[in-house]
Order: C-alpha cells, then structure tokens, then sequence
C-alpha cells in the first residue's frame, strides 16, 4: 500500500467537503446535523441521574510541558482570605465600606487549548483558507471574526457514544502510533453495541489516560507519539454525518502522522473541509469504566465551549449524563 501524501489528503478534502452544504455563510459545521428531536431522544437516555465528567482538572500539574507555546493554567488569587483577616478586602475592594460582607477573587491565565478542550471550525487552516471556504485573515490578531468557538455556544448537546478502542482490543492502552481504522471504530460499537449515527457527539478512548496514569508523569503526551484515527477514518465519519468527535489524546489523530509531507492531514480534512468540531485531551477513564460496569455506552452528552469572543479554542467541562 502506497504510503499516504498530500495527494490522498487533497483527494479526501475534495471528496468529503462540506463547503457550501449548510449555505455560503455557515461558520456551525456538522452542528447542523443535530435537531431538537435528536436532543429529546437524547434526554431519554437519562435513566439513572448519573453524572460523569470528561474534564481534565484545570491546574498546573495538567499536561502541558512548555512546547508549541503552550503551558499550563497559572491560578492567581486577586483577594484573598489574609486581605479579609487584614481589612484590606473592605479597603480596596468596597470602598472602604464595612457592610459586613467579604469576599475572595481569583483569575486564571491560560492557554485556550492547555487542556480538556474544543477546537473551533477557525483553528486549522490549509493553504489559505479555513472552513467554508473563509479566507484565514478572517483569523486575525485580534481574534476569529468566522468560525469561533462562539458558533457553538447554544449546541454541543445531544446524544453521546463512547468508542472504548483500548477495551475492545483487549489492552489497557494502545501502543504510541497506533493507527486506528474503521475495522476498530466498529469493533468498538459492536461491544458497546451501539450505532453511530447522525448528530451524535463520538469519543474515541486509546487509553492514553491510564498509560499517563500508570507511569506516574505526563512524559511525551504533549506532542509525543499516540495512537489515534488514521486517514481512512475520514470516510467513516463522514458518512455518519455525526457533530463532533473528541479523544483522550492530545492531537486526536495517530502520531507519528501517516504523512510524511503533511502535518496533522486529519485536522485539515475534518476541521478545514468537513467542518467537524473536534476535541482533545479529553479524561475518558472515569467515564470507560462506568459503560464497562453497566454495558451502557450511550448517554446525553452536554459540554458546548465557553462563549471567547473570537477565540478558536476552548476550555470546558464536559458531561456524560447516563
């Protein structure tokens, strides 16, 4: 089989495209495909009250090492309980005041992308142009003026499936540079006797979590090697027309890439021409372990980004509500 280049990754753009589909003006990508009768057969799915996050706790021993300008959250408090003790919380912060009420502040600099996070429809870019077509100076200095994460403020709700591809392989985690295939999406579906469908948010587990887990420390996961979707995935997605698809790896796809000419050919087919909301970094373990226990590997999924004005990328926390 010839190795994979530029030339297959053209081909897939052209073939799986979405420019236009939703009009000439859509910055909501595969969002489109979830209707409100998706989100009430979703909120059927609630049978137990369960609650499961998929978030990373947002903190400085998270996994970013320094690279791609990228680090991780830096938490400062502006007032805290020593300016209460001190009298200076009513000083500085209510005039000078004392109405008997105190009160403690913080802020938080960070990376948009430092952990569990979305990518919006304007973060990657091909040539000269991001989804639909958009020139990429639509992305500018001072944010994205098309296909921020904004787009996705009201969406991002719906039904949710989980992918265990570590659990269905019979391992704990996949060896780095694993491609996975769509001979093991739909292993993984089979175990979990699930369908992906149309609007359906999918998460695919490697089980990097547990091999960071396990060795005690972050080691290359940032940028590092991983196992994840390869190339001939692509058709695969699109042909179920889902809304967004997320990992518990830092860069979704399989790393090293399959190209050796192009960097990160996924991203560019799904995000630039397929308009596909994708996640990474996201802890699937806590919630892996819940499906393996009770067999169920569907659930109302609710976790739309935060609403950054023009950002391209967003924190969040995302829930499985089983």
């Amino acid at each position: 089989m010839a190795t994979p280049s530029i030339e297959t990754v053209r081909e897939l753009c052209d073939r799986l495209s979405n420019w236009g589909r939703w009009g000439p003006d859509d910055e909501r990508g595969t969002l489109n495909h979830v209707t409100s009768d998706h989100v009430v057969a979703a909120a059927k799915l609630v049978r137990a009250g369960k609650t499961i996050s998929m978030a990373l706790p947002f903190d400085s021993a998270g996994p970013q090492t320094g690279g791609l300008g990228r680090f991780n959250p830096i938490h400062l408090m502006i007032r805290d309980g020593a300016d209460v003790i001190a009298g200076t919380s009513v000083r500085d912060f209510y005039g000078g005041v004392d109405k008997h009420f105190r009160g403690t502040d913080d802020i938080i600099i960070m990376p948009l992308q430092s952990g569990t996070q979305w990518d919006a429809l304007g973060h990657a870019v091909y040539g000269d142009k991001i989804y639909n077509g958009y020139s990429a100076d639509q992305v500018s200095s001072k944010g994205a003026m098309r296909n921020d994460v904004t787009q996705a403020a009201d969406a991002m709700v719906g039904r949710g499936v989980l992918l265990d591809i570590a659990r269905a392989r019979g391992v704990d985690w996949l060896d780095q540079g694993y491609v996975i295939t769509p001979a093991d999406l739909d292993s993984a579906a089979a175990m979990g006797n699930v369908e992906v469908g149309v609007g359906d948010h999918v998460f695919i587990r490697t089980g990097a979590m547990t091999q960071v887990r396990a060795r005690g420390d972050w080691g290359d996961y940032a940028g590092g090697d991983a196992a994840g979707p390869g190339l001939d995935c692509a058709a695969w997605i699109a042909e179920r027309e889902i809304a967004a698809i997320a990992s518990d790896t830092w860069g979704f796809e399989v790393r090293p890439n399959e190209t050796p000419d192009v960097n990160q050919p996924l991203h560019i087919v799904l995000i630039v021409y397929m308009g596909l909301w994708m996640g990474e970094i996201f802890d699937l373990d806590p919630l892996a372990d819940d499906c393996a226990a009770d067999g169920v590997y569907e659930f109302m999924y609710a976790g739309p980004p935060l609403p950054f004005t023009g950002a391209v990328g967003s924190p969040l926390n995302p829930m499985a509500v089983k």
